[in-house]
């Protein structure tokens, strides 16, 4: 049963050796193995039999086929025709007799060895045999397994043969088994032998592998108990053998980075959200102050109210923005997405900002493609682009140009918004944090920071929510560009009655 211990301050968890991983492989291993041994020892011992079996028959044939060659009968009685002087074909003679029988077409026995007559020439078996033969077409072969007294088994082939006055004769010849049968249990034996040997070094082997093979994963749970607060960058080197233990390895690091950086993000923002909290209530803190201990006249009373106000309501805003991200980024503000005509958006957006841009004598224009259908939240699109255009017009000086493009994107089913300015453009080192929140980029020409630093934390979540992407390129003095590419949908038809009551509350909302 699994149990936690604390070794060295460190909670490890300890697992059941039968439960253990490593366990539970080797006897995988170990099993599989087995039942290859088994499998690869009955497919030889079969093997080795049968091989046995039909290389015996096959003599048998040869040695029922050259029986018919010294045997003759002459008025129906057997006579061996061959030289006695000859001591190779007395031997040869002798050797086919050893294993012999020898009927008429009645079924009488004329002839038989001794070794043959152990084996049963009035068994039932032999009778059925005989006649079994007879009744079969010349040249038919009956191979059959048969034992003697002594349990010693034979392979018998029997078949016919006629003489000169066409009568049948049945003929049996045999080959004893013992032999091949005796290499066979030989093997069989060694071989039950040595597989409790290999199964035991298999079983280590097995353990060794399974002990290899699960280290990383040890590793990466060491790595895991290690894990802190403080020490969440840990990192385990990889194995360079490119597989899933790798790929494991790889997953965690990447987890952990991941994890480093949320937690900074979280630390960042708790930091910032404590400065900017502070800031207002500070000063509000001040403003009573000074309306409380210094102030004699009603006007004076009215400036610090007034003041404390203003930065009340610059407190109240950073709390709506905060709450407002929040529910974004939590998903519980959801997107009312619908067919949506970006350029007739971007084209009243333009319009609008086209007063403060003339207040700070910015040129703003636009190149806007009609008809570019997207399928989205008209209220958050409204917001992304006020953000970028507010922005662009915040940071453009006296004199410069802001340009606004809507159309298609080189790749197909995206469509793109472009918002570029002759501004004082962001440093490279700040470019990869602008869109986090509350980062705000000093002002080069000002050596000021303006803003609360959420406006593009909005941008980077609508452009999020809605599948998209976006990208930001700047070079300090020269200016910035922000371009958004967002899925194209199906091109949007007029708007009905309810379509532009809905749009305008929309606005209206936003405003």
């Amino acid at each position: 049963m699994a149990r936690f211990t604390r070794v060295f301050g460190v909670r490890t968890l300890r697992v059941g050796f039968v439960r253990g991983l490593r366990f539970r492989l080797a006897v995988s291993y170990v099993a599989f193995f087995a039942i290859l041994l088994a499998a690869i020892g009955f497919f030889f011992w079969r093997h080795l039999k049968e091989e046995a079996l039909v290389e015996l028959e096959a003599t048998a044939e040869a040695d029922w086929g050259a029986t018919v060659g010294y045997l003759r009968f002459i008025h129906e009685e057997p006579r061996w025709i061959y030289d006695p002087t000859d001591s190779d074909e007395a031997y040869t003679v002798e050797r086919l007799r050893h294993v012999y029988l020898l009927a008429d077409e009645n079924g009488n026995l004329l002839e038989y060895s001794t070794i043959y007559e152990s084996i049963g020439i009035n068994s039932p078996e032999t009778r059925d045999l005989i006649k079994r033969v007879l009744k079969t077409k010349r040249g038919t072969h009956d191979y059959s397994i048969q034992k003697d007294r002594d349990g010693v088994p034979y392979v018998i082939d029997a078949g016919w043969t006629q003489d000169e006055d066409k009568h049948k004769y049945f003929l049996a010849i045999g080959r004893s088994l013992a032999v091949p049968y005796r290499t066979v249990n030989d093997f069989t034996r060694t071989y039950l032998l040595l597989a409790p040997v290999m199964l035991v070094l298999a079983s280590l082997f097995g353990w060794l592998l399974a002990g290899i093979a699960i280290q990383p994963v040890n590793s990466v749970a060491h790595a895991a108990q290690n894990v802190t607060g403080s020490n969440i960058t840990v990192q385990i080197p990889l194995r360079g053998a490119g597989d899933e233990l790798d790929h494991l390895i790889d997953s965690f690091n990447q987890m952990t980075e991941r994890l480093h950086q949320s937690f900074e993000q979280i630390r960042r923002f708790s930091t910032d959200v404590s400065h900017e909290l502070r800031t207002p209530i500070t000063a509000i803190r001040g403003q009573l102050e000074v309306a409380l201990f210094t102030a004699e006249t009603p006007e004076q009373y009215r400036e610090s109210i007034i003041n404390a106000m203003e930065d009340i309501e610059k407190l109240s805003s950073i709390v709506r923005a905060l709450l407002l991200l929040s529910q974004a980024e939590s998903g519980q503000l959801a997107l009312q997405k619908a067919p949506l005509d970006l350029a007739e958006v971007v084209t009243d957006l333009v319009d609008q900002f086209q007063i403060p841009a003339e207040e700070k004598d910015v040129h703003l224009t636009s190149s806007i493609e009609p008809c570019a259908p997207v399928e989205a939240d008209r209220t958050q699109i409204e917001r992304l682009l006020s953000n970028l255009l507010s922005n662009a017009v915040k940071y453009t000086p006296k004199g410069g140009s802001v340009r606004v493009v809507v159309g298609p994107a080189r790749e197909p089913g995206w469509t793109k918004i472009s918002v570029e300015d002759t501004g004082v453009g962001i440093p490279a080192e700040n470019l990869p944090h602008i869109f986090d929140r509350f980062y705000r980029v000093r002002n080069a020409q000002t050596n000021t920071i303006q803003g609360l630093g959420l406006g593009l934390s909005f941008v980077a979540w609508i452009v999020e929510a809605h599948g998209g992407r976006i990208d930001v390129a700047s070079n300090s003095g020269i200016g910035t560009r922000f371009t958004v590419l967002l899925p194209s949908g199906p091109e949007t038809a007029d708007p009905s009655p309810a379509e532009s009551a809905t749009l305008a509350s929309n606005e209206s909302r936003y405003s």
